[in-house]
This record gives C-alpha cells, structure tokens and sequence, in this order.
C-alpha cells in the first residue's frame, strides 16, 4: 500500500470512528456507476457514446449487415446464375470482413 493510500485509510477510518460518514445522502444504497465497461479509459468511452449518438457505425458492423443481406439474397436465389453471383458476392464480403478484423486486432 503507498503512503497516500495508507493516509487516506486513516483518514476515512478516523471519520467512521467520529461518525461523520454515518446519516450520509444516499446511505446504504448500492453506487450508480457511470459508464458500461471498466477497462476502457473515459476518453475513449465518452468518443464511443458521442460515436453512437450520431449515428456512427463501425466498418465491421457495416460488413456484417451486408453478409446478412447477401446470404438471404444466396437463399432467395432461383436461379444457378444468381446463386453464384450473391456466392462471390458473399466471399467478396467475407474477405473483406476478415481483413478489418485482422487489421484491427493488429492495431491493439
């Protein structure tokens, strides 16, 4: 324990003692924590939470909803020609999803 921590314990054990954190605002309810994850810094969680409110979508989210709509165009398919168009279309998609996710792991 550091000397700042070992301070602030005695100060915060002293106050119990007195009583002076007793009767408080808010006394035995549970914290409300801001904010979702605990190991992103606030920076990059307040970027992400303006992101979203604006309507911002990340590529791979983009990517994913375009395989969706090209798999479904695979299965309405009728025809052979048409089945192979949305397969290639579908590999194309797949290839392109595959190399943001890489690019992005690379990047942590």
């Amino acid at each position: 324990m550091s000397f700042l921590s070992r301070i602030a314990e005695r100060l915060i054990d002293a106050a119990q003692k007195n009583g002076d954190l007793s009767g408080l605002k808010g006394e035995g309810a549970p914290v409300a924590v801001k904010g979702g994850n605990p190991h992103v810094d606030v920076v990059t969680e307040v970027g992400h939470r303006v992101m979203a409110e604006n309507g911002a979508v990340p590529p791979e989210v983009v990517m994913r909803r375009q395989l969706a709509e090209a798999r479904a165009d695979f299965r309405a398919a009728e025809t052979e020609d048409e089945k192979k168009r949305a397969m290639l279309r579908i590999a194309d998609l797949e290839l392109r999803y595959n190399m943001a996710t890489e690019a992005r792991m690379r990047r942590r």
